[in-house]
């Protein structure tokens, strides 16, 4: 099994010393991540440093370097708690509100990021919520491709093709199957602990650039697919909360 990486939470104030040891160890071992970058950045707990004023030129030259960049919702913040089409979250920054207002936040976040010379079709729902406006908006808008869903390789859903990350690290780490996923970070929230284990993961694994994806031909996803997906995004969020809940009562 193929492994690639996405980060997401890239904003011009977030934690760069984080990132930029994340990068140090990517840069190390060849790998070219795919990176959600907000567009206008609103969510308070995103807010780890002084913004940086070459923000927008960094991020061009990564993705000039081979980096490939998405859209990361719009403000990043969360307005429902609607779960959307992939529910393994209980909130949202998009499913639950009116296309219209789905389309107006989509078109804004584009126009932001094309302005700072960012052009992307690539998109990264905050809390992987998203729901049918959201995908009708996004088309309208000119993203034809999404980073979720469960799979081990690309898949076409209403005329997107959606790029999977993966259900179980563990899992795929093991797996000798034939086929390729994602492991998402956020560098924000990692600590030493954190870091240590990512460099000494990416040795038993076989880790490729994000850019592999596009090797892969997209399949169309069937009704019964879409399903099991559900049913497992669902049963992996109440497990995470059934786990949380013990924890909590530990304590």
């Amino acid at each position: 099994m193929k492994i690639t990486i996405r980060m997401d939470d890239i904003t011009p104030d977030m934690d760069w010393d984080k990132f930029y040891r994340f990068k140090s160890i990517l840069d190390k071992n060849g790998i070219n991540p795919l990176i959600g970058v907000v567009p206008d950045n609103k969510d308070e707990k995103l807010r780890k440093n002084p913004v940086k004023e070459d923000f927008w030129q960094y991020i061009c030259g990564l993705q000039q370097h081979g980096w490939t960049v998405a859209m990361h919702g719009y403000n990043h913040l969360y307005s429902t708690k609607e779960s959307g089409l992939f529910p393994i979250g209980d909130k949202s920054e998009f499913a639950g509100l009116s296309y219209k207002k789905q389309d107006d936040m989509i078109r804004e976040g584009k126009r932001i990021l094309k302005s700072n010379g960012i052009v992307t079709d690539f998109f990264m729902a905050p809390s992987h919520s998203y729901d049918k406006n959201t995908l009708k908006a996004l088309k309208k808008n000119g993203f034809y491709r999404i980073t979720d869903g469960f799979g081990e390789n690309p898949y076409e859903f209403n005329g997107i093709v959606f790029y999977p990350i993966a259900v179980s690290k563990s899992d795929s780490l093991k797996s000798t199957k034939d086929g390729i996923v994602t492991f998402v970070y956020h560098t924000n929230t990692m600590n030493d602990k954190d870091f240590e284990a990512f460099e000494k993961m990416l040795s038993k694994g076989q880790f490729v650039s994000y850019d592999e994806f596009f090797k892969c031909n997209a399949s169309l996803r069937s009704f019964k697919e879409e399903a099991l997906e559900y049913l497992t995004a669902k049963s992996k969020y109440l497990a995470v909360r059934l786990k949380r809940v013990a924890s909590q009562k530990k304590s």
